[in-house]
C-alpha cells in the first residue's frame, strides 16, 4: 500500500475518468464497489482484519479525496447496512484496536477522513452512501421535515423535497454530497436575502447545520457503543450539528420551508475594479447585486480582468429572456474540462508554472464561450436546479481561505480590501516571475445560524460552526467566503497561503477587529505550514481552538464541544491522528 503525495499528472482521460469513477459505485438496481477486492479473495494485498461482523460487506479500495492530495491505493472499506450494523462494527472496532472513518462523497481537502503518510492498517472506512442512503419526507408536520440516512446526497434529498413543493433556501453548489459529509463541516450555500426580504418559515440563510431538527449518532452508553437519537433541544446536539468527523451520524432529519422559483444571470463583462468597489461606490458591484438579489458569486480566474460573476433571484414567474432549466447542472463547458485546460494543467503541474496567465484567460474564454454555447447566462427554474452547479468532474484544484464574519454593511469594503491586496500581492510574484497561485478567486456570502430560524425548540446554534453568530457582536450577521484556488503540487503555493505577509495570516491580522473575524471554512484548506496544509501546529492547537473560544459562553463553546465528543466516544473509535490533535 502506498499513499501519494506527490501531485497527479493529469491527462484529459485520467481528469475526467477519475471523477467519473468517485460515482460509479451506485448505479440502478444494486450497488457494486468499484475496482474492490473482497476481504478473503487471492488479490488482497492487506491482512484481513478478525472476526469481522457477518453480514457487513468487506473489501479492499482504493481511497482519494477531492484535490487528489490524499490517495491511497488500498484501505479496507466496509458498507454497513442499517445503522444497527454502524453499532455493531462500532463495538468490533473497539474490542479489536480499529478506528472507523464514516466514508460520503469525498468531496473535502482535509485530513478529517484519511491523514496523508499516517498508518490505516488498523483503520476501517464505512461507506455511508451505499445503503444508508435512504429519504423520506415529512410534508405535513410543522415545521415540514425530511428525513434522510447519513449518505443520502443533497441531489436526492432535494429532489424528494421538490417533489412535495419544499426546499432549501442556501445550498452549497455540489449536489453530489452526502448530508452527513455535509454537516460534518457545516456546508453552506452563497444566499443572502435581498434588501427587504424576510426570511420564509423552514428556511435558513446561514449552513446546513442550522436546518437540523434531530439526529441519530453512534454513542458510547457506559458499557458499549449503541445508538442515540437528539432533538434539537438537547444540550449536546449543539456540538454534533458540525462535528468535523468526530462522531458517526447515522441518520438525520432537517426542517425545509416552500420550494421556490429563481432566477441565475451571469455577467462576464464587469471589470474586477468595479465589481470589487468599496461601499457606496456607483456601477455594477458586488454590493449592488447582493442589495438587489441577495445571492451572488465571483469566480475570479487568474490574471484576468472580467470575473464570471453569478446573481440569482427570486422570480415566480418565468423573466421573459430567461431559458427555463428542468435540472441542475447547467454549465457543461465548466464541469468537463476542456482539452486547452487540461492541457495547461497538465504543463503546471510538469514544473512550468509561468503559464499561469495563459491558464486564466483560457479557462475565462471558454467561460464566455460555453454561457453564449448553452445559452446560460440567464436561466429560470427551481431552486435546487440553479444552486447546484458542481459535479464530480469540475476542475479539482487545491483551495484555501476562509470566512470573515461582519456585519451585512462591511461586505463591499471586506471584499474590497481583500482583492485590492491579493491583486499587489499576484503581481508582485509575477514580477519576480513566481506564480505560487494559479486558481480563480471565489467569493460568496450568506447568513449566519440564526437562532431565530428553528422552528423547532432548540439549545442552540451549532457549536462549532464557521457561521456560528457571536453572542457579543448581535451586529454580524453575515459570512463574507474568500477562497484562493491552485493547481495541485504549485510550487510555492502553500507558502503563500501560510506565509505572516501572505493570505492565511494576513486574513487572521486584517478581519480581527471590532468590524470583523475571521474563521477557517472546515472543509478547505487552513493551518498552512510551509510545504502543506494542517500542519501549522500553533494554528491547530491554539489559533483554531480560541477561534470558538472568543465572544460565546463557556458552556456552548470550543471546550464544551470536545468535552461531549470525548464523552460520546471516550475510546476514540471515531478519529484518527488528525483529529487527536484538533481535538484531543
Amino acid at each position: 500500500m502506498t499513499i501519494r503525495t506527490e501531485p497527479l499528472r493529469l491527462s484529459r482521460r485520467g481528469f475526467l475518468a477519475a471523477g467519473a469513477g468517485a460515482l460509479a459505485a451506485t448505479a440502478l438496481g444494486g450497488w457494486t464497489p468499484v475496482h474492490a477486492v473482497p476481504a478473503g479473495s487471492s488479490a488482497a494485498t492487506l491482512t484481513t482484519p478478525a472476526a469481522f461482523p457477518d453480514g457487513i460487506a468487506l473489501y479492499q479500495q482504493a481511497y482519494q479525496n477531492w484535490s487528489k492530495e490524499i490517495m491511497l491505493d488500498a484501505i479496507w472499506t466496509c458498507a454497513p447496512r442499517s445503522p444497527e450494523d454502524v453499532v455493531r462494527l462500532a463495538n468490533w472496532a473497539h474490542a479489536h484496536g480499529y478506528t472507523v472513518r464514516p466514508r460520503g462523497a469525498m468531496h473535502g481537502w482535509t485530513p478529517l477522513t484519511i491523514v496523508n503518510g499516517a498508518p490505516v492498517d488498523r483503520v476501517i472506512l464505512a461507506d455511508t452512501m451505499a445503503h444508508l442512503n435512504g429519504v423520506s419526507v415529512h410534508s405535513g408536520s410543522d415545521p415540514a421535515t425530511v428525513t434522510a440516512g447519513a449518505g443520502a446526497t443533497l441531489d436526492a434529498i432535494t429532489t424528494a423535497l421538490q417533489g412535495h413543493g419544499l426546499g432549501w433556501a442556501n445550498l452549497p453548489a455540489p449536489g453530489v454530497l452526502s448530508i452527513a459529509g455535509a454537516l460534518a463541516v457545516n456546508a453552506h450555500g452563497a444566499a443572502l436575502p435581498a434588501d427587504g426580504e424576510k426570511n420564509v418559515p423552514g428556511h435558513t440563510f446561514g449552513s446546513l447545520s442550522n436546518l437540523v431538527t434531530e439526529l441519530t449518532t453512534v454513542a458510547w452508553n457506559g458499557s458499549e457503543y449503541a445508538l442515540r437519537t437528539y432533538t434539537r433541544a438537547d444540550a449536546d446536539i449543539t456540538a454534533l450539528l458540525a462535528h468535523l468527523g468526530r462522531t458517526f451520524v447515522t441518520s438525520v432529519t432537517l426542517q425545509a420551508g416552500p420550494d421556490t422559483r429563481m432566477r441565475c444571470q451571469s455577467y462576464t463583462d464587469i471589470d474586477w475594479r468595479e465589481l470589487f468597489a468599496p461601499a457606496g461606490a456607483p456601477g455594477r458591484t458586488f454590493e449592488s447585486f447582493v442589495r438587489a438579489c441577495g445571492r451572488a458569486e465571483a469566480i475570479w480566474y487568474p490574471f484576468t480582468d472580467k470575473p464570471w460573476m453569478k446573481v440569482w433571484s427570486l422570480a415566480p414567474q418565468k423573466p421573459v429572456t430567461s431559458r427555463e432549466v428542468f435540472g441542475p447542472y447547467n454549465y457543461p463547458f465548466s464541469d468537463n474540462v476542456p482539452e486547452p485546460v487540461t492541457d495547461l494543467l497538465g504543463q503546471m503541474t510538469a514544473g512550468n508554472p509561468a503559464i499561469a496567465p495563459a491558464f486564466g484567460q483560457v479557462y475565462y474564454n471558454t467561460t464566455v464561450a460555453g454561457l453564449a454555447a448553452t445559452n446560460s447566462s440567464d436561466i429560470w427554474g427551481w431552486s435546487k436546479d440553479l444552486q447546484f452547479y458542481i459535479k464530480a468532474t469540475t476542475l479539482r484544484l487545491t483551495e484555501g481561505g476562509g470566512a470573515v464574519l461582519t456585519n451585512r454593511a462591511n461586505i463591499a469594503n471586506v471584499i474590497h480590501d481583500f482583492t485590492q491586496w491579493f491583486h499587489e500581492r499576484i503581481e508582485h510574484y509575477r514580477a519576480l516571475g513566481q506564480y505560487p497561485l494559479n486558481g480563480p478567486v471565489e467569493i460568496r456570502c450568506c447568513g449566519l445560524d440564526q437562532p431565530d430560524d428553528v422552528r423547532v425548540p432548540s439549545a442552540g446554534p451549532p457549536t462549532i460552526s464557521a457561521t456560528r453568530p457571536r453572542p457579543d457582536h448581535p451586529e454580524w450577521d453575515t459570512a463574507i467566503w474568500l477562497n484562493v484556488l491552485g493547481v495541485p503540487g504549485t510550487p510555492g503555493m502553500f507558502a503563500f497561503y501560510r506565509e505572516m505577509d501572505e493570505m492565511e495570516q494576513w486574513m487572521r491580522g486584517h478581519y480581527n477587529n471590532a468590524d470583523s473575524t475571521f474563521r477557517p471554512e472546515w472543509s478547505k484548506g487552513w493551518a498552512f505550514g510551509p510545504e502543506l496544509p494542517y500542519t501549522d501546529q500553533r494554528v491547530i492547537e491554539q489559533v483554531l481552538p480560541d477561534t470558538y473560544r472568543e465572544g460565546v459562553p463557556a458552556d456552548e463553546n470550543w471546550d464544551s464541544a470536545r468535552a461531549v465528543y470525548n464523552r460520546l466516544d471516550p475510546h476514540r473509535v471515531f478519529s484518527n491522528s488528525f483529529i487527536d490533535r484538533l481535538l484531543p
